[in-house]
């Protein structure tokens, strides 16, 4: 199949009316970016922010005009608005330019609750910086939940740097059947979607916050989840604009935090944790990584960054501790591989640390949950 071309994807949006400016998206120089690959098609929208919610079905116009190109499986159009956005320009021409006067507040399209129909529980696991394996953590833990009787999925909501790809062993792109809603591409008994499924690899991510909390609230809210008990979402690192879209737009059920030992990352832990509390999201416990480091060849056991420092600060800051991951060459080299470790080796003690964690995640959501459904009986050791 043909690329389909960004020229052409600008021509039709060219006949896209605003109707309070009388003229075209493509005229008012409101398409400042356009993504194409394998017959999925985005664009970014920049628009005034004061008239964020009221250029929805303009947003929507634009998907439909997309949509009906030949050779567009799915299109999907996100607003972005880092300033006010400028007059029109006159009737009779002149080249349009981006304009340099004080910013003003960003915002993203929509503006609601984010409701995933069919989803029980929404959890995240975060920390607050990169390099800690939270990945690594969200993909076992997913797996687990699964491993453990629940029916589970798994969005990638690292936008800059998407690993479930390449974690998952996924090659294919996700398919639609309606134009609108993408199918998740089901990998180990998960339900997955990424950001990483529809761009290349090496592609780099070069969006705004808001373009970014916009691709996150379209992977819930466009994507065919169907029935699950629980969808897990590994985080960016950080506390920045997907956290708090997150946070702030989807009934979350909780999160789970992941930290390494030593004192350095605990801090930035700590700030992730109480980000969550304050937005009044339950912080379902603490998981320690890289706990210790076990040598492959003679299984002797060292600390190599310190060890219990997350213990310590659950008990600190009164709340659960999950459990301890070891450092370990299978459990990195079956990520790289795309054989998770807890479906790859499923009767390791590194992998029945990570069922028993994805147990103790679930009989909290449980307890947490009045009212809820009676829980698959899972046994934690």
């Amino acid at each position: 199949m043909a690329e389909i071309s960004e020229a052409a994807i600008r021509k039709v949006l060219d006949t896209v009316i605003d109707p309070v400016a009388g003229r075209s998206v493509a005229a008012l120089g409101m398409v400042s970016g356009v993504a194409t690959r394998a017959g999925h098609v985005a664009v970014t929208l920049e628009v005034d922010p004061a008239r964020g919610t009221a250029l929805e079905p303009l947003r929507q116009a634009c998907e439909q005009a997309i949509r009906a190109m030949p050779g567009v499986l799915s299109a999907t159009a996100v607003m972005t608005a880092e300033r006010a956005a400028p007059p029109p320009p006159p009737a009779q021409g002149g080249r349009h330019g981006h304009s340099h006067g004080a910013p003003a507040a960003k915002t993203t399209g929509g503006g609601g609750r984010i409701d995933v129909p069919g989803v029980k529980h929404i959890i995240a696991v975060a920390s607050g910086k990169g390099g800690v394996g939270k990945s690594t953590t969200a993909v076992n833990l997913a797996l687990g939940l699964a491993a453990n009787g629940l029916a589970t999925g798994l969005l990638d909501a690292d936008i800059y740097g998407p690993s479930m790809p390449r974690m998952l062993g996924v090659t294919e792109k996700p398919e639609s059947a309606d134009g609108k809603m993408l199918k998740p591409i089901e990998k180990y008994g998960l339900k997955t979607m990424s950001i990483g499924y529809i761009v290349n690899e090496d592609t780099p991510m070069i969006w705004r916050g808001p373009m970014v909390s916009s691709a996150l609230e379209q992977m819930l809210r466009d994507v065919q989840w169907g029935d699950l008990d629980v969808l897990v979402v590994d985080m960016p690192p950080g506390t920045g604009d997907a956290q708090l879209t997150l946070a702030q737009r989807v009934a979350l059920a909780g999160a789970v935090i992941v930290s390494t030992p030593q004192d350095i990352a605990l801090v930035d832990a700590r700030k992730g944790l109480n980000m969550f509390r304050k937005v009044a999201v339950p912080v379902l416990g603490i998981v320690e990584n890289m706990s210790y480091f076990l040598c492959p060849h003679c299984g002797e056991r060292s600390e190599i960054f310190g060890h219990g420092g997350a213990r310590e600060e659950a008990d600190k800051l009164g709340v659960p501790f999950l459990g301890e991951v070891p450092l370990h060459l299978d459990i990195r080299t079956t990520s790289d591989s795309g054989h998770p470790i807890v479906v790859s080796k499923p009767d390791s003690a590194h992998a029945q640390v990570y069922k028993n964690i994805a147990g103790r995640v679930w009989k909290q959501l449980s307890a947490n949950q009045r009212g809820a459904r009676k829980a698959p009986n899972i046994v934690v050791q």
